[in-house]
This record gives C-alpha cells, sequence and structure tokens, in this order.
C-alpha cells in the first residue's frame, strides 16, 4: 500500500458554514447533484458547485506538489480521473508542457465545457473501465471523486488504476476521523455513496490490493 500524503495542502479549499445544509438539503437536491450536469457544475449552491469556472488560485500552487512527489518531468503521461472541465491537467500543461495529459469524467456538459486548451485531451469515461491500455499511464490521479461510487464499483476503479498505471497514484476521498466529522461529512455530501472512517478506508486499500498514495476530504 502507498503512503498517506496531503498533496492537496495548497489547495484553497473554503471555509465555509455548512451548519444549515443538513437541514435545507433534499434527496431532490441530492438525485439533480448526481447527474452531474449542468445544474451541479453551474447551478444552484443547493445542487452542486454553484458555478465552476476557472481560477488560476486552486491548482497553480498544488500541481508543483504533484511535480516534486513523482518528478513529473521524468514522465511521459498523467491521467485524471474525474477532471471536471480539465482545470487541474491546465495548470500541469502549463507547468510541464511535454507531459502528455489525459483527463476522463462521466459528465457530458464537464467534458463539453471543459477549458479549451486541454479539451481535445478530455474524454466521457468511468472509473471502472478506463479506456487505457495495461500500465499505460505514468501517473493516475482522483481528486474527490471516487466515493461517488458504491463500495462494488469503487473496488473495481481502484483495481483498475492498478492496472494503467505505471509508476505511481493519488487518490482522495470523503472520510471522517471522529463523530464530529462524520456529521459535518453527512450534512455537506451531495454525492458521494462511499464515505467511511479513515481506518475503514486503509483497511479496504489493503484488502482490494490498491498500492498508490491516498489523502482525505473532510469538511
Amino acid at each position: 500500500m502507498g503512503i498517506e500524503v496531503n498533496l492537496m495542502q495548497n489547495y484553497p479549499y473554503s471555509q465555509r458554514d455548512i451548519s444549515g445544509r443538513l437541514e435545507s438539503k433534499t434527496q431532490h437536491d441530492k438525485l439533480i447533484a448526481m447527474e452531474f450536469g449542468q445544474e451541479f457544475f453551474d447551478g444552484s449552491r443547493n445542487h452542486g458547485y454553484g458555478g465552476f469556472s476557472y481560477n488560476s488560485r486552486f491548482w497553480k500552487n498544488v500541481v508543483p506538489d504533484f511535480n516534486k512527489h513523482w518528478e513529473l518531468e521524468s514522465c511521459e503521461s498523467l491521467l485524471d480521473i474525474g477532471c471536471a472541465k480539465g482545470f487541474m491537467l491546465h495548470d500541469l500543461k502549463e507547468l510541464l508542457p511535454n507531459l502528455n495529459v489525459y483527463g476522463i469524467d462521466v459528465s457530458e456538459y464537464a467534458i463539453k465545457n471543459a477549458k479549451e486548451e486541454v479539451r481535445e485531451f478530455c474524454q466521457i469515461a468511468n472509473a471502472m473501465s478506463l479506456p487505457f491500455d495495461d500500465q499505460s499511464i505514468d501517473v493516475s490521479i482522483s481528486i474527490t471523486t471516487l466515493h461517488n461510487l458504491e463500495e462494488k464499483d469503487l473496488i473495481k476503479a481502484l483495481l483498475e488504476i492498478e492496472r494503467v498505471t505505471i509508476r505511481g497514484s493519488f487518490i482522495t476521498l470523503d472520510a471522517y476521523r471522529n463523530n464530529e466529522e462524520k456529521d459535518r461529512m453527512e450534512a455537506w455530501n451531495l454525492t458521494a455513496k462511499t464515505v467511511m472512517h479513515v481506518d475503514s478506508w486503509r483497511e479496504f486499500f489493503k484488502d482490494v490490493g490498491y498500492t498508490g498514495d491516498y489523502y482525505w476530504f473532510i469538511p
């Protein structure tokens, strides 16, 4: 198994008051969010991001940490699983113009509206069946995406990452360490189908055979 490492330490997560979200969130809101369409990305805050547009402050300070962790200058390819509109890939490509970047997402809307500079590198696909050959990608990354799968499908996705990846991988997942964080996660979550205590996640990785690195999203 890989290591627990916070490669997202320089990502500027917003500090929102989510105390009222659990009461206001409805099953209808969650169903709309889980379509991962226009409403999820660019619609109401009740259904997702409330507007998902490029801002360099999000990824510009993160991709150098990815570069340092894997020495990406010596890599040929990187895959972003759950790439959305390709913002991270854009900033990676700016930092490392010779790196071959690829992105997949289940959202037709996100891929259609991906950042123009990297749109050609992005495609509609799902993590359970990655459209890449065995051992064809140097580094695979998936940020706050795989927990949107049911556990049985998440197992398939992790094994797919193992299948296609040569050098290493990094994933972040919704998690909690105590009851207070569990309550906050319940209030925050719109789309995640598999959420665990961090210790349970570690055991899950071991049982599945996931050997990549990992970290948590805890609101």
